[in-house]
């Protein structure tokens, strides 16, 4: 009899699955009215003018315009949308 198991499955190989986070739409696009900004996770951009906050902190348009980003890391990254 052979003392060593035969090679079974292994225990790795388990993933989940990407949560497609990150900017949408960058500054200089025209949007309309509800499209989604930034996906993200904790607010990393803050909303700006015309832009709301969802419950997963998803930013989106409130009204159509352009989008502008404004500010740096320690200022607080703001997104703004410009009708």
């Amino acid at each position: 009899m052979a003392h060593k198991k035969g090679s079974g499955s292994t225990r790795n190989g388990r993933d989940s699955q990407s949560k497609r986070l990150g900017v949408k739409k960058y500054g200089g696009e025209y949007v309309l009215s509800g499209s989604i900004l930034i996906r993200q996770r904790g607010t990393t951009f803050k909303p700006g003018t015309n832009v709301g906050v969802g419950k997963d902190y998803t930013l989106f348009a409130l009204k159509s315009g352009t989008v502008s980003f404004q500010g740096n890391k320690k200022a607080g990254k703001k997104i703004h949308i410009i009708s």
